[in-house]
């Protein structure tokens, strides 16, 4: 089998049969052995009983949410390419030639854009203008920043790819989060990727209101989005703030007595380090768990820092630390008559280079636990 349609349902009574209907019709007219899957996510009005009628064979989901319900659907689905819409009828599954086109030509995903950006056309009423003028241009923005990601119209939910590539990619977003999981993969795995422009129609429901919530599932997304991309999550705010840190250092040595600046500065160098350091450890915990490709500057990281090497600098900061505390509590002779805010400008940096040079030590061993198995 060549082609399987994928939609998943819930409660979509309204208009799943014409959307079965659409996509049989089309598979027939170009000739393709293909099927067309319901993946019913615990529909109560009919649902199933209606596209059964209409020609799909319906695969029961029992675990919720639009991901599950979709993962359940493709592993069910026999053909070698995978089609997946929503069964809203705003997508017309009439016109799927465009898509299989691009797979039989060696593409492994295959986008649709409803947005003119990438030559598509979005009919009146039938997109949020929200959504339409800040939502997806937004997001679809960040990816393509962010990820690398070479479409114009991320969140689109019209798409096509091989079942081999789904099985590589390995998705773990049972959610609304799948689409968005399967491209930020597809494209940091470097995958051939093309894009078709499609009509988005007018949702077809009448009996309830769509399931996306604007605010909420706009959220998540950048939610998702920024936890896939811990530079951006972490190390480039933890940079941020280790700079304005320096730089407050710089500006108190200046002043007089310049203690609560110093402060000031010793917390954003703290909590810059500490964010740094997340970013490396969440990026290698998500190559761990597969969620993240393994790419060069992650595996000269792996390679460059060493538990030994990362103890050595640990210990040396920490050492440099306490001894400038003492040096502070001791109120050596050569200190005699120096104000005692002029000795905390001494004792809280060092006190600080302690802290950093012990967060060191703490996190050599656990990246060290991390790149355990790649050495």
């Amino acid at each position: 089998m060549e082609l399987s349609i994928v939609m998943p349902c819930l409660n979509e009574a309204d208009t799943i049969a014409a959307c079965v209907g659409k996509a049989l019709r089309s598979l027939a007219a170009l000739g393709v052995e293909g099927e067309v899957i319901v993946a019913d996510n615990g529909s109560t009005d009919g649902s199933p009983e209606l596209a059964a009628a209409a020609g799909a064979r319906v695969v029961p989901v029992p675990a919720r949410g639009y991901g599950s319900a979709l993962m359940g659907g493709i592993e069910a689905a026999h053909g070698r390419f995978i089609l997946m819409g929503d069964a809203d009828d705003s997508y017309d599954f009439a016109a799927i030639e465009p898509f299989l086109a691009k797979l039989r030509d060696g593409w492994e995903l295959v986008q649709g854009c409803r947005l003119p950006a990438g030559g598509g056309r979005v009919l009146p009423g039938a997109m949020p203008p929200l959504h339409r003028w800040v939502g997806n241009p937004l997001f679809t923005a960040l990816a393509r920043w962010w990820f690398g990601s070479p479409v114009h119209d991320t969140n689109c939910g019209l798409r096509a790819f091989t079942k081999d590539l789904y099985r590589r990619l390995d998705q773990r977003c049972t959610g609304m989060e799948f689409a968005n999981e399967m491209l930020i993969k597809a494209s940091l795995a470097h995958v051939r990727i093309a894009e078709v422009p499609i009509t988005l129609h007018r949702d077809g429901r009448k009996a309830h209101r769509p399931h996306l919530r604007t605010f909420r599932d706009g959220w998540r997304t950048l939610r998702f989005y920024l936890l896939y991309c811990p530079r951006w999550l972490f190390l480039v705010p933890g940079l941020g703030l280790m700079l304005l840190g320096l730089a407050g250092y710089a500006l108190a040595w200046q002043a007089r007595p310049g203690t609560v600046l110093i402060v000031l500065a010793s917390l954003l160098l703290l909590c810059g380090y500490q964010s740094v350091l997340f970013a490396f450890l969440t990026k290698a915990f998500a190559i761990n768990e597969g969620l993240l490709p393994m790419n060069r500057r992650m595996a000269t990281f792996f390679r460059m820092m060493t538990l030994e090497r990362g103890l050595v600098a640990g210990a040396l900061a920490l050492l440099l630390g306490v001894v400038g505390l003492v040096v502070a509590w001791l109120d050596l002779p050569g200190n005699a008559g120096v104000e005692p805010g002029e000795m905390l400008k001494l004792a809280i940096p060092a006190a600080t280079l302690a802290t950093l040079g012990f967060q060191t030590v703490l996190f050599s061993f656990f990246a060290s636990l991390l790149g355990m198995h790649r050495r």
